[in-house]
């Protein structure tokens, strides 16, 4: 688990005249929720958070938030942003305890795809299927990310996903669902369609030569 540190402030007024207020001076209004204690509603850097929420690690990672001194391990849970400008409008974060299993959707990352035989294929197209992966673990095995790599990979090959490799103590709960849960990850496929000869003659839709003009009859 890495550890990625965020100051907050807790804040008493709530409604959405203060969130617009917050909102005016630059601040993001936020709660944080679960665990054994009450909810807490804090405020945040706009600023210093947009910058953190470039990153992969805002997403998916456990997050120290420092409220006032005092901090908690949490997860971010929702974000809402304004409909078209750079804003964030409002996040929600969960509380995670030690020694309680979470659920986390964790980035993939492809290793290797541009120097494998499917990768060096002009005529190969590399698709991936999923981008991220939902992972079960206690937060101390959270990963930041999980590698796959495509050294292998040729024409035809699928990746499935219970053929990702994962960290220890890191399990999928999707695949035990069933077979039929255990999708594509990565397929390397024929790029180049052939095209068929067009066929002579009036298969081929040939138009007639047009009629040859009459000369001119002699007067």
């Amino acid at each position: 688990m890495s550890e990625h540190t965020i100051k907050a402030t807790g804040r008493n007024v709530e409604g959405k005249g203060a969130s617009r207020r917050l909102r005016h001076s630059a601040q993001i209004p936020a709660i944080i929720y679960g665990g054994s204690a009450a909810p807490m509603p804090i405020q945040l850097d706009h600023e210093k958070i947009w910058i953190a929420s470039q990153n992969e690690w805002f997403y998916s990672s456990i997050l120290s938030l420092d409220v006032d001194g005092k901090v908690e391990s949490v997860l971010l849970r929702d974000m809402q942003r304004h409909p078209f400008k750079q804003i964030i409008m409002h996040l929600d974060f969960q509380r995670v305890s030690a020694n309680q299993a979470i659920k986390v959707a964790v980035p993939l990352h492809f290793l290797n795809q541009d120097t494998s035989p499917a990768g060096k294929a002009a005529d190969v197209v590399v698709t991936h299927e999923l981008n991220e992966v939902t992972v079960s673990c206690l937060p101390k095995d959270l990963p930041e990310f999980i590698e796959v790599d495509l050294a292998k990979l040729s024409l035809g090959d699928v990746i499935h996903l219970s053929e990702v490799k994962l960290p220890k103590g890191v399990e999928i709960p999707e695949l035990k669902l069933g077979k039929e849960h255990d999708v594509a990850v990565v397929i390397a496929r024929q790029g180049r369609v052939e095209i068929e000869e067009a066929a002579t003659g009036e298969e081929a839709g040939d138009v007639p030569a047009a009629k040859a003009a009459k000369p001119d009859e002699e007067k």
